[in-house]
């Protein structure tokens, strides 16, 4: 999920937005004539003429994510005169219908599943987005991002932040301290895992407790594994609905990935045994591995944000992170990854303004610069990332060759990625054998 299904925060009120506005401006006084002109507000001006306007956004984005965006737009606030509303919520997937049906829909949504778009859309609640912010969006992101927010030839949603999530986490110190290898391929994964539990410590942590969300980790490790071990094509295939989701194939992915999941020699260090999964938070599944309790976690790379406060992520740091070996190299070496996209209820020229300003490279690598974050956006400058991991992560993203295949469970009907799938999961680690797992995902795939 993408990535990131976190974080909460306070908007800035408008009246204290505007009196900022100036000294953040440099100008030394509140008119707004003089803070278009000054040089800090420069790359806004087009975005102006919304003073004492407000647009509200709902997202998923809850905590320090959350504050870290405050930080991202605030000079755009400053300089254009709206302020930005932007509420987190844990229970984003499920609210954001209650809202929209009850009448109540924000004025933009960061929607980490074209699934749920398209359900939005197909009952006419989205806007298509405006012809400034469509130009922009064709000229920052590649075809293959736009078509996950296009339904029917028209663009309904512009990327935000992206994420890859095929990475295991880990302390370099403690590979180096026990004379561990970083594994390339899934058989000394295996064998590694299985040299850490002779031991004594848990080789894997893991936890996919996330409120309404509860069960998305999971996903990803199925679609991680479905894509090392049917390939690309047939992962596209599972998406859609071209083979059914109890096919050989998918029943194959889900049992392999059980070989680390429901291993109870493997899994849960610090937290207890296989079942301990099901209620562990996604935010504190990693965090054994700082006091050595579990050696591996694998986690999206916006998991960066979770590590506690200090925690030194590097090469040579307390935490890093490595490729999630493929499985069968004749499958190639696939990426998986997700992101979230900025859909429009409303209309009004502010929204518009806010939904084009953040598809713009200002945007983009105002954010980046925080820390802990990327985007697809083309614009984004690398030298603008400061985390290691996010560094390779765009350098993955931005790489032509990368075979990028989006989070499947986001793709999917939103009654199934973000409903059964996600459930049938956690009915999976606490011992419901695969193929009644899988049927009854199969049964509730929409006609």
């Amino acid at each position: 999920m993408a990535f990131a299904r976190t974080r909460q925060a306070l908007a800035i009120a408008g009246v204290l937005g505007l009196a900022l506005g100036a000294t953040a401006c440099g100008t030394g006084n509140d008119k707004k004539s003089d803070k278009a002109s000054s040089p800090e507000c420069a790359a806004y001006e087009k975005y102006q003429g919304h003073d004492g306007k407000k647009v509200t956004i709902y997202s998923s984005i809850r905590d320090i994510e959350a504050d870290r965006l405050e930080q991202s737009w605030k000079q755009f606030e400053d300089c254009t005169g709206i302020t930005i509303d932007h509420e987190g919520s844990g229970e984003f997937e499920a609210q954001l219908g209650v809202r929209v049906d009850g009448g109540n829909a924000p004025d933009l949504a960061f929607i980490p599943q074209p699934g749920l778009l398209k359900r939005f859309v197909d009952s006419g609640k989205i806007k298509t987005v405006g012809a400034d912010t469509k130009a922009l969006a064709e000229q920052n992101f590649t075809a293959d991002w736009l078509k996950y927010s296009t339904v029917d030839g028209k663009l309904y949603g512009v990327p935000l932040g992206s994420n890859v999530k095929s990475y295991v986490w880990y302390s370099p110190k403690t590979f180096k301290e026990k004379g561990w290898t970083v594994p390339t391929t899934w058989d000394e994964l295996i064998a590694l895992s299985d040299k850490i539990a002779a031991s004594g410590t848990k080789p894997w942590c893991a936890g996919i407790e996330s409120g309404d969300a509860t069960g998305w980790p999971a996903t990803d490790w199925i679609e991680d594994v479905m894509l090392r071990t049917a390939g690309p094509e047939v992962y596209d295939q599972w998406t859609t609905h071209g083979i059914p989701f109890n096919d050989p194939k998918v029943a194959d992915a889900v049992n392999k990935a059980g070989t680390i999941l429901k291993n109870e020699k493997y899994v849960n260090g610090g937290f207890g045994g296989v079942k301990s999964i099901a209620t562990t938070s996604f935010q504190e599944a990693g965090t054994p591995i700082t006091t050595g309790k579990c050696a591996m976690h694998r986690q999206a790379s916006f998991y960066a944000n979770q590590w506690p406060k200090g925690t030194k992520v590097a090469e040579d740091g307390d935490v890093f992170a490595f490729y999630f070996p493929a499985i069968d190299p004749a499958k190639g070496k696939p990426v998986l990854g997700a992101g979230e996209f900025v859909a429009a209820f409303a209309d009004r020229p502010e929204v518009q303004a806010v939904q084009t300003y953040l598809a713009s490279g200002e945007y983009v690598n105002s954010r980046a610069k925080i820390g802990d974050w990327l985007s697809a956006n083309k614009k984004l400058d690398i030298n603008n990332v400061p985390n290691p991991v996010d560094k390779l992560s765009v350098q993955i993203l931005q790489d032509p060759k990368t075979v990028f295949r989006f989070d499947g469970s986001d793709l999917m009907p939103a009654a199934v990625g973000a409903g059964t799938f996600w459930k049938g999961m956690v009915d999976w680690i606490n011992g419901k054998d695969t193929a009644t797992v899988l049927n009854g995902i199969e049964s509730s795939w929409p006609k």
